[in-house]
């Protein structure tokens, strides 16, 4: 052997096994994942991609530090975009997104600066089906109060694209109710302490949400409030004498345009809490974290503990999350009419 290949030989012991050994290293070793929660700390939106991150890191291989970042406004709409626009997508950064912004892209508000079909879809940890309180010492004892009353009750909402918002002007139209909504609230707990101040007497949001925390668990103690209706296919439980949304529409007839709007509109119960990559991450580390969120809502250790803090599980996958962001975005023409009107354009 001549003394050139010889020196080769022994480099190639040297160093081959580092090169392999530096190949191996999980791409997450060492890195910390933000969660952009496009809420208010303690707020739903924010408790559980929380609760996410305390498990989730122990699934991916180099199990990275996991942290939260609180990006609160506009019903989620700022946080939202910075995901989309901002955040490199080298797989560091998730958003933790409202459900039902795809309202905005549906309508062409120039606020929404996203793609709503082009995230890329990690999964939800919860359905979110909607219902709204009202205070108990109020005339409005049922939805049929609602419709009859001479004054329409005042009920709070952040934005257009927030349930507390969308879901009055759709029972409007569904059942021929009258609300007076009162939006520009920073955070769904804001609006809680206006309903305490007597500014206003009602919230549609999430029946989890509504059991999970407080000022709720309180309120139920006390019969501070009554709840109206509730949206989803089947009662929930917890909710068992309050009438379905489809219930109400089949008794009041709701013509068949607005049903075709209510399907459209509800999908964001199904979307519930979603987490999502921004364009462009490279498929290998896509797989990475959706396989690691499928294993955490799966995990007993954090089952155990979601159940400790109220958060119901009821979890979707990134690939029908992706599926039904392909739905909702081919509404027809004249449903994305009425969305525009639904939020008021």
């Amino acid at each position: 052997m001549s003394r050139i290949a010889f020196i080769l030989s022994v480099l190639s012991v040297l160093f081959i096994p580092r090169l392999n050994l530096h190949a191996q290293t999980p791409f997450y070793q060492g890195k910390t994942i933000t969660i952009i929660a496009a809420a208010k700390p303690g707020d739903v939106y924010d408790l559980y991609p929380r609760l996410v991150a305390e498990f989730m890191a122990k699934h991916i291989p180099g199990n990275p530090n996991i942290i939260i970042q609180n990006v609160a406004g506009a019903a989620g709409l700022i946080g939202t975009n910075q995901v989309y626009n901002i955040a490199k997508p080298d797989g560091l950064t998730l958003g933790a997104i409202y459900p039902a912004l795809y309202f905005e892209q549906l309508a062409k508000r120039p606020e929404a600066k996203f793609d709503w079909s082009k995230f890329i879809w990690i999964g939800s940890t919860v359905s979110s089906n909607s219902h709204m309180y009202m205070r108990a010492d109020t005339p409005y004892k049922t939805i049929e109060d609602v419709r009859t009353a001479t004054t329409p009750p005042k009920c709070g909402a952040t934005g257009v694209t927030s349930s507390a918002y969308y879901m009055p002007k759709l029972l409007e139209d569904a059942i021929g109710t009258k609300f007076e909504v009162v939006s520009g609230y920073v955070a769904g707990s804001d609006i809680d302490i206006a309903v305490e101040r007597g500014e206003v007497q009602c919230r549609a949001f999430t029946i989890n949400a509504y059991f999970a925390r407080e000022p709720f668990i309180t309120w139920r103690k006390k019969n501070f409030v009554r709840v109206l209706y509730q949206t989803g296919s089947k009662r929930d439980a917890r909710l068992k004498d309050v009438p379905l949304f489809n219930e109400l529409m089949d008794k009041y007839k709701t013509a068949e345009s607005v049903r075709r709007l209510t399907k459209v509109v509800l999908a964001a119960d199904e979307f519930g809490r979603p987490i999502v990559f921004p364009p462009g991450v490279p498929a290998d580390r896509v797989k990475l974290i959706r396989d690691a969120f499928n294993k955490t809502i799966s995990d007993p250790a954090f089952l155990a503990e979601a159940e400790r803090r109220r958060l119901d599980i009821d979890p979707a996958t990134g690939e029908e999350l992706e599926s039904l962001a392909k739905e909702v975005m081919t509404a027809t023409p004249d449903v994305i009419e009425k969305v525009k009107k639904l939020i008021g354009m």
